[in-house]
Parts: structure tokens; sequence; C-alpha cells
């Protein structure tokens, strides 16, 4: 850990006084620096420009009321609203969602998901496994997340960013959060066989010291004028110190790097903020996260500055009408924004060329029931949901998979939860026949099980 002292600074709201000094790189995790992760990853690093980014919709979302409605089911399935049709002939969406709508050659909807398990968890969209519970077959040290893999298998960018970039708010039921906590489980699968150098780099919540400028945690990191200004006097120590070439690309993580620049919004067109929307809370009492647009920004940002990786959570979607109120009501709010702001994402990616090599997955970990209970909400139903994909080399405009006629059972080509795995690492360049990664035993393990292909009608 390089560190630079300086002069004193002003006192913290902690009420402590602290040197001024800057930490490169630290991960906050077993004294793990961004110089031994950069060094440690320097073989695996490659020419790959090709990111993924994880839209994580803490909760499960409703399948009737957004890409797989039922018009001619019974009202206590169908639900309130009607179908929409959408730019591709003969699909439908809800009406809800008429910006996704008018743009649905540009992803694909599986609208037969299966392999989830009914937890209230992210851990298994994060990872495609369930885990923390006997009979999972989790290995020892945890079965690890899609970034992890990325992180470990292609290493930092040429540009030196770092691959793997959490950009969800800090939720506070703890199994939505990005950690490997689980649902009813005293386990915790963190950091996942990858280890410690491969869990995600976080803006906020739980690992806040990850990257540290004099005392101030990322949230400061925003003020770039202030920042350079306070490394004006230290750069010219840093120059003299004899540093190594990792130590010296670390430093340059904060000192000039697109990470800094990529995370500072201020640099945006304050139009571009204007477009994607103002941020929606939801109801604390779900636990999740507000509907905030700017996350997305953040994410598009992130991988023009070359993350591999980004995972951002999204809304809150535990509907069972315990809270707020019924399924109508909610969707009425709700819908809305996210329609407005995945939207404007996808199409922002693609406006700049970034679609093309950016997957992108939109998910809950679960799907929720057929019939409408009689608080007027949709229950908890892991036996299927709707996906979107997109981009990456993914094929736009296509529907695979379908359920039967009350949206509750894959009707034609259920689509496992690794598949959609797959189908991510095999836009990401990774064989995931040939690669393999050894877990705390150092038994070798296979990044999908039981042969899961890429899912062939997207390819």
């Amino acid at each position: 850990m390089l560190t630079i002292q300086g002069k004193r600074l002003r006192s913290f709201c902690d009420q402590l006084t602290r040197r001024d000094f800057l930490r490169v790189g630290g991960l906050g995790v077993g004294g793990l620096t961004l110089a031994n992760l950069l060094a440690a990853e320097s073989q695996a690093a490659t020419t790959n420009d090709h990111s993924v980014v994880m839209i994580y919709l803490p909760g499960g979302p409703t399948q009737h009321e957004t890409f797989d409605p039922k018009p001619h089911a019974p009202i206590e399935i169908r639900g309130s609203f009607g179908p929409i049709s959408t730019k591709v002939p003969g699909m439908q969406f809800c009406e809800l969602l008429p910006k996704l709508s008018s743009m649905s050659d540009k992803f694909s909807i599986v609208r037969s998901l299966v392999g989830m398990a009914n937890r209230h968890e992210s851990f298994q969209c994060y990872t495609g496994r369930p885990g923390g519970r006997n009979g999972d077959g989790e290995p020892s040290g945890g079965w690890p997340t899609l970034g992890s893999v990325v992180s470990k298998v292609l290493g930092p960018s040429r540009n030196g960013v770092v691959p793997y970039i959490d950009a969800s708010p800090e939720m506070s039921y703890t199994p939505y959060r990005n950690r490997g906590i689980h649902d009813a489980s005293s386990a915790i699968s963190w950091p996942g066989i990858t280890g410690p150098a491969h869990v995600p780099f976080a803006l906020e919540g739980d690992v806040k010291d990850d990257l540290v400028l004099n005392g101030i945690d990322l949230t400061r990191l925003a003020d770039r004028r202030s920042l350079l200004t306070s490394l004006q006097s230290v750069e010219q120590i840093a120059a003299g110190e004899g540093l190594d070439d990792y130590q010296q690309q670390a430093f340059g993580i904060l000192t000039s790097s697109r990470l800094a620049e990529a995370m500072d919004l201020e640099r945006e067109d304050p139009r571009s903020i204007e477009r994607y929307g103002k941020t929606q809370a939801t109801d604390p009492s779900f636990g999740g996260a507000p509907q905030d647009a700017t996350r997305f920004l953040m994410a598009r940002r992130l991988v023009e500055a070359g993350v591999r990786c980004v995972t951002v959570s999204f809304g809150a979607w535990d509907w069972h009408a315990n809270r707020e109120g019924p399924i109508d009501q909610l969707s009425r709010k709700y819908l809305p924004v996210f329609d407005h702001a995945l939207s404007t994402f996808l199409q922002d990616l693609d406006e700049r060329g970034l679609l093309e090599r950016t997957a992108v997955v939109v998910w809950g970990e679960f799907g929720r029931t057929p019939r409408i209970n009689p608080k007027g909400g949709r229950d908890h139903w892991p036996n299927t949901q709707s996906v979107l994909v997109a981009g990456g080399g993914i094929r736009g405009g296509q529907i695979v998979g379908s359920t039967d006629d009350t949206g509750g059972v894959p009707a034609s080509r259920p689509v496992h939860v690794q598949e959609v795995f797959a189908t991510l690492y095999h836009s990401l360049g990774i064989d995931v026949e040939g690669v393999k990664i050894p877990d705390f035993n150092g038994r070798p393990r296979y990044l999908v099980d039981e042969n899961r292909q890429p899912i062939r009608e997207l390819l």
C-alpha cells in the first residue's frame, strides 16, 4: 500500500482530524492493494473490449405486467392492463412499457427462464446458481459472481481500469446486495472461489474503502477539480519514490485515469443527465433500491472507460400488495419509470456504438404468481420469469420460449439460467467448455454446469 503524507485536513463528520494521504487502490479485503491485483493479473489482461452490464431488479418483477401479458386469460390472471404492439410484428408487451415496445428490435426477451430458487437474494442472479444451504453443492470458497469470473479470466482492460464494478446503491435488505449474503441462511458465499482480488470495486456501500483519497471515500471523487488540486503536491513525491510499473499504474488510476473521470458525473452533458430522468424513491419497507436512472448513466460511463462488468440494482419489485398498495397501483407508479430509464440506457448505448460490444441482462431472482392474490398482488413464483437480454452480439427482436395460458410454466423451450450465463460469457469471448477455475480444495470447476450452452436462438 502506497501512503503519501501531506498537510493536515480539517475535521470530518466523525470529528477526527486526519492527515492528507493517498492510499492507492486499497480494496479493503485482506490488505490487498490494487498494485498487487494488477501485478497478479497482468498475464490475463487482453485487448478484448467487450463488457457486460447486469441490471438486477430486487424482489422479482412480474412477467404479466411487463414482457409476457396474457390478454385472453381471466381477469385474476391477466390483471388490469392490456397488451401493446411492439416494433417487432407479433411481439406484445404490457401497455405500461411503450418506450421499450418502440425499440424492441434492439433486445430480446426470454419468456421461459427456469433454474431459479424461491429465495429473496441477488446471489442466484449474480452467480447463476443457488448457494448458502445444504444440498446446493457449493464448492469450498463459494460460487463466484459473473463479474468475479470476468475479472479472473480477462483481468483489467488495456486501459488499466479495474474489471468489475458494482454501481448499486446500498440497500437495507442485505441479501439484495452483491455480497454473497443469503436469504434465511447464516452462510455467506463471499468472496467465492476466485478469491478477494476479484470482488467488485464498489462505488458505495459495504466496501467504501476500496479507494480512499485524503480520508475521503468515493462519494467525494465526483469533485474532480478538488481531487486534482489535492494531488498536485503528492504527484511529485510519487514520481521520486522509485515505484514499480504496477504501483505507477495503480497511482494513475486515481490521478488521471478514465475510471476517476467516468465516476465524475459533472463531466456529463447536463442534457444527457436530464434525458435519463429523475430518481424515484421506492417504499423503504421493500428494502430495495430507488429507481435511480443515473446508475444506468454511470454504467454507460464505466463501460466507456473500459470496465468489463458493471452490476446495477434498480427498484423494488416484491409486489405481494402487503406494502404500499396492490399491483395495479405499483405498476402505474413504477413501470413507467422503469420503461423510460431502461429504454434511455439502451438507446444511449446504441447511439454511442457501445451496444454492439456491451451485453445487457435485466432480471430478478424469480417471477410472480399467475393468479393475483386476494390482496391484489402477485406472490413469489420461481417456475418461470421473463428476462431481457441485449447487445454484445446478442440478436435483437427475438422471443425465446413461451409460457402456458396463465404465464405460470414454460410451454416451449425452457431456458435455464445457466444458459443465460453461457450466453454472456460467449459475448465476452470466454469459452465455457474450456475455462475452469479451481476451488479452495484445488478441484477445477466449470463456469456453468451440465454442459449448458449459449442460447442458440440469440446468436
